[in-house]
């Protein structure tokens, strides 16, 4: 609902050029001046009171009838003040313009900037919060029975103003003049200093440690539709709330004529709702169990978009308006007593919009409820049925999901197993051991809510001699009829496993396909056990690439190679280079030879990979084994051993300590470092 701009006045009596000229720059760029207003602003007022604080801010800025602002004197109006929004910058060196229009606007900036700091050094009983001659004013603009919000951005939109939040107005205002305004940091400090900032250069030096270190990211973000308070959309406030408050106004208002005409005034577009108490800002609607987004029950088969937003609202207590409600509420401010968990990379904020609910019911002896916020987490709160625990509320990232990594939520955990709210299109589900590869799959008990049967967990330490794993199927009316495999790492939703094989002689490189195959199933036997290491960090997908074979020496037996990678949800990954040698057992564990965070390696956009370990033969005598991906074509060992090798394995005799470093070309003529 866009929040028009005031009317441009018609009165020309030459005592008011400088007030026209003050206007006409208000006008021209009241959308900018409210979108600067409404970041400076205290994120505590909530996002209903902001957007309207920031309308009122600019509009009580333009001076009176009688005022001239002739040649203002204007901080930081020598420095870059960044072009309209929509337009670009002035290039370096170029100066902006100095005519009565550009000082016009840098004067009304100087006072919107004064005004919106001083919402943050009044006490909070005062009147709108707002400096004392402001809140003498009628409070504009005002709306009754509405609750008015930009429009909700991603998660990195909520991250930056959860990070706003925790700054002073001071650092949020210097942080808008660099980002939104183009100023400077010498144009920012000047223009901090004119509006009475105390300490305008540690703000604009705080400042500029906000959105590091993708500043360019950050500026799109301030420029988005959730940083926008001209653009917004509505709800109705508590409908039921606003009754009471009006039966309370009629009967208070008896009682002041009785009592000798007292007046009562209820402002209903300023006084404080869940929304003003809620520092996060969230609109009431989003709290309101009414307004839960419910997908109907087959969705799923008739959409392009297989993903949560397709799960149909499941569970005996989805009609439970009393649960729902306790749920958002903690959501929404979670009190001391529930226990809070989130996986890396996963913001705790309330919701912007109402979410979707995905389940609500009895599980293990806990009321369970499973929400889906606006694509990117899914959100699951249980409380328990009898006895004095602790309600818990965990928060888990599923931005872009699919058919897979869509397919299971945790929905309980108790002891050693855990239960799963399978998706609606997996049409057939089974258990089975990584750790027994030769073993087929049991079936598993689904109930009619989607929710299945006790699934033993992988053990999080000591003897590592299982590893379950659900293997579901999905249905064929959504045309993705396959078997794939997922595992419990600790998280709501479980980790999907993927095999890449071997690369064939002359073939193209291989994708990674699902890990059903009896080849797959043999590599994950052996690096199962390594995924403990992966527990609780919020991993997507694991697969493992079978990058390299090599003939070992004295005897001619093989080894492999294989690069384990973890995707998480968040985006970075980790690296785990693992070393197959001969083994008594096809469930021996490979050996760990390289360890690495936050790298693309082994995925798409990281397709080479040397490595090396040391190994030692039967005869007793040590040596150094590399191994690379398809494009090496020559490895080089330097060091306490010198070698070199035309092709992708390697083997040299050296000490079993001995340091080597070890290098390789690539066909396109590059150099590659080993992994470590």
């Amino acid at each position: 609902m866009p929040i028009h701009q005031p009317q441009q006045r018609t009165d020309v009596h030459p005592d008011r050029t400088g007030v026209q000229q003050a206007e006409a720059a208000l006008v021209e760029h009241y959308p900018r001046l409210v979108r600067l207003a409404y970041v400076v602003l205290p994120p505590a007022l909530g996002r209903h009171r902001r957007v309207l604080a920031a309308h009122a801010v600019v509009q009580r800025a333009l001076p009176a009838a009688g005022s001239r602002v002739r040649n203002p004197r204007v901080p930081g109006q020598s420095r870059r003040s960044g072009a309209p929004e929509g337009t670009e910058p002035a290039p370096e060196g170029v100066e902006p313009e100095q005519g009565p229009s550009g000082a016009a606007y840098g004067w009304m900036r100087l006072r919107v900037l004064r005004a919106a700091l001083a919402h943050e050094r009044r006490p909070r009983w005062w009147p709108g919060r707002l400096p004392a001659p402001a809140a003498l004013r009628p409070a504009v603009p005002v709306v009754w029975g509405l609750r008015l919000f930009p429009r909700a951005g991603g998660v990195d939109e909520l991250a930056l103003d959860r990070a706003l939040s925790a700054v002073p107005g001071a650092v949020r205002a210097a942080f808008a003049l660099h980002l939104l305004e183009g100023l400077d940091e010498s144009g920012a400090r000047e223009l901090l200093a004119g509006a009475a900032v105390a300490d305008p250069a540690d703000a604009v030096r705080r400042a500029a440690r906000l959105g590091r270190p993708d500043r360019a990211g950050a500026q799109a973000m301030l420029r988005s539709g959730e940083f926008d308070p001209c653009t917004v959309q509505t709800r109705p406030s508590d409908l039921l709330r606003r009754r009471h408050r009006v039966r309370a106004v009629a009967v208070a208002a008896a009682l002041c004529v009785v009592a000798g005409g007292l007046a009562v005034a209820v402002d209903e577009g300023t006084r404080p709702t869940d929304d003003d108490r809620n520092p996060a800002g969230t609109a009431a609607p989003a709290l309101d169990p009414a307004g839960l987004l419910r997908t109907s029950a087959e969705r799923w088969a008739d959409t392009s978009r297989v993903d949560f937003t397709a799960w149909p609202a499941r569970g005996g207590r989805r009609g439970d308006g009393e649960l729902l409600g306790r749920a958002l509420r903690a959501w929404s401010g979670p009190p001391g007593t529930v226990r809070v968990s989130t996986t890396p990379g996963t913001v705790a904020v309330p919701p912007a919009q109402p979410p979707r609910l995905l389940f609500a019911g009895e599980v293990d002896g806990a009321a369970v409820v499973l929400f889906h916020d606006g694509g990117v987490r899914v959100v699951r709160y249980a409380e328990p049925l009898s006895g004095s625990g602790a309600a818990a509320l965990d928060f888990a990232r599923t931005d872009d999901a699919d058919v897979t990594t869509g397919a299971a939520v945790v929905v309980s955990r108790t002891g050693d197993s855990a239960r799963f709210l399978l998706a609606p299109w997996i049409a057939g589900s089974t258990t089975r051991d990584l750790l027994a590869p030769n073993t087929p799959g049991q079936p598993l008990e689904v109930g009619r809510d989607g929710v299945t049967a006790p699934v033993p967990r992988p053990a999080a330490g000591g003897a590592c001699d299982s590893w379950p794993v659900l293997q579901l199927r999905s249905s064929g009316r959504i045309v993705e009829k396959h078997a794939f495999l997922v595992t419990d790492l600790g998280d709501l939703a479980p980790a999907h496993l993927t095999y890449t094989p071997k690369p064939g002689r002359g073939a193209p490189a291989r994708q990674p396909r699902e890990a059903t195959g009896t080849e797959a199933l043999l590599a994950w036997a052996r690096t199962a056990c390594s995924l403990r290491t992966l527990s609780g960090s919020g991993v997507r997908a694991v697969n493992n690439w079978a990058f390299a074979e090599q003939k070992l020496p004295e005897g001619g037996s093989s080894a492999g190679w294989l690069c384990t990678r973890a995707d998480t949800w968040r985006g970075p990954g980790r690296v785990l280079v693992q070393f197959l040698g001969p083994a008594a057992s096809p469930t021996d564990p490979a050996a760990v030879v390289a360890d690495r965070d936050d790298t693309a390696l082994c995925s798409r956009f990281g397709q080479h990979v040397l490595a090396g370990t040391h190994w030692k033969a039967a005869s007793g005598r040590w040596y150094v084994l590399a191994a690379g991906s398809r494009a090496v074509t020559r490895i080089e060992a330097t060091g306490a051993v010198r070698g070199a090798a035309g092709g992708p394995p390697f083997a040299v005799r050296a000490p079993r300590d001995a340091a080597v470093e070890l290098t390789a070309s690539l066909r396109g003529g590059e150099t590659l470092a080993a992994v470590r």
